[in-house]
């Protein structure tokens, strides 16, 4: 803290050259975000009762998620950086696949609230099980799915800087190697504190907004 402000004069340009970094981070986080709901999406049609399009398969659908959450992403990330090697693409790997996990569990929850009639009327007009889903259940349940997917995309952003210890790219790696090189870097680090808490709280706070936005919504 003292030798970060000695040096705070130099935080701005500091900030600046380790934007890129977190673009990267916040990329990580918004891509992973997206493959994961809609693995998720996929995995809870499949494993709700009332639902699924295969009832018998639905304990193997739910078993996936559960695994997929289970494993954390940081034991992912480290296996595919041993096959894929270092950078980005790993850790969008593994959040991708708990983010999956996550989403499939909260998704199925709130699609056993669905109203089933729309979609026993659509089944008697001989809509097939992807009709019935796009129309007789997405639109009930779309403000949860949206809140949730943007509470995980919080929750990813800190995911994706946290595995950038273990060399999968973004602030994280940044952060790692200063502080790794200790005395005379520690004022890099602050700026890349300062960077990555201002970010969470940015998306935290927009985030926040447009799930009561949603709620809201839904309620009315």
């Amino acid at each position: 803290m003292s030798e970060a402000w000695e040096k705070r004069a130099d935080l701005p340009a500091l900030i600046a050259k380790y934007f890129p970094a977190l673009v990267e981070t916040i990329n990580i986080a918004a891509v992973s975000t997206l493959i994961g709901a809609i693995g998720g999406l996929f995995l809870s049609l499949l494993g709700t009762r009332g639902l699924a399009k295969w009832p018998r398969l639905i304990p193997l659908f739910r078993r996936i998620s559960d695994i997929m959450r289970a494993v954390p992403e940081i034991v992912i990330a480290l296996v595919l950086i041993f096959v894929l090697g270092g950078g980005p693409v790993p850790a969008m790997i593994a959040i991708a696949i708990h983010t999956a996990g996550a989403l499939a569990k909260m998704f199925s929850e709130v699609s056993e609230n669905t109203d089933l009639k729309s979609v026993e009327g659509l089944a008697s007009t001989g809509a097939t099980w992807s009709q019935r889903m796009l129309l007789g259940v997405l639109p009930q349940v779309a403000p949860n799915y949206v809140s949730y997917t943007l509470l995980r995309f919080e929750i990813n952003i800190r995911a994706s800087a946290i595995l950038g210890f273990v060399g999968a790219g973004g602030l994280g790696y940044d952060l790692r190697n200063a502080m790794a090189w200790g005395p005379g870097r520690f004022d890099e680090a602050a700026a890349i504190f300062i960077l990555l808490f201002g970010t969470i709280v940015f998306f935290d706070q927009v985030s926040s907004r447009y799930r009561n936005r949603l709620t809201e919504g839904q309620g009315q």
